[in-house]
């Protein structure tokens, strides 16, 4: 799939917002952090990939009602849906000049009883965009950090209504912040997101 830039302007992939709130101390404290164990900003894009991935557990998963939806609120409380987590990784990211797009796919859940939208980012990288999926693994989830081929939590599959939107977006989609944003707990987060765009 061709991954399509929504503006050709490559600086509005590095851009901060009330959403990706890269200007924000927690977001930094974070970024200088991680920046501080990497060699160059491969590495540092791997590490905060990892960190995201790996130390904000997905809401989800966990069992946490709460809605998070800015980056530096997603860092400082240490929990968030796809969405969330992809918004904090894209903050995480430009903080450290990292151009970096939040992009979405349309998948099935609760055994093919309706539809999602599930968030990533993609990252550019030797003139090229590579989706990340910081999900969070679990049983049957192993998403990895890859420039060398997709690594993500899911493909789609052909004939579910499932399917990769090729749109990179330089700020989250304006429906699903609308939903995380105006959701006073995660059951009815699911109930107002969008299942396609």
């Amino acid at each position: 799939m061709e991954l399509i830039q929504q503006t050709p302007d490559l600086s509005a992939y590095l851009a901060a917002d009330d959403v990706i709130d890269h200007h924000h101390p927690t977001v930094r404290e974070t970024a200088a952090r991680l920046a501080a164990d990497a060699a160059d900003s491969y590495e540092y894009a791997r590490l905060a990939y990892e960190f995201v991935r790996d130390t904000i557990p997905h809401s989800a998963d966990t069992g946490d009602l709460r809605v998070t939806w800015r980056a530096s609120d997603v860092l400082a409380r240490g929990t968030g849906i796809c969405h969330a987590k992809a918004h904090a990784l894209a903050a995480l990211l430009r903080a450290e000049d990292v151009p970096t797009a939040l992009c979405y796919q349309r998948l099935e859940y609760d055994g093919a009883q309706g539809h999602c939208l599930h968030g990533l980012v993609a990252v550019r990288f030797r003139g090229t965009w590579h989706r990340q999926d910081p999900r969070g693994n679990k049983e049957g989830v192993d998403a990895r950090f890859s420039l060398d081929g997709e690594r993500l939590a899911w493909a789609p599959r052909e004939g579910r209504g499932e399917e990769d939107f090729p749109l990179l977006y330089a700020a989250p989609h304006p429906e699903v912040v609308r939903a995380l944003r105006e959701a006073p707990d995660r059951p009815r987060l699911w109930e107002a997101l969008p299942d396609a765009l």
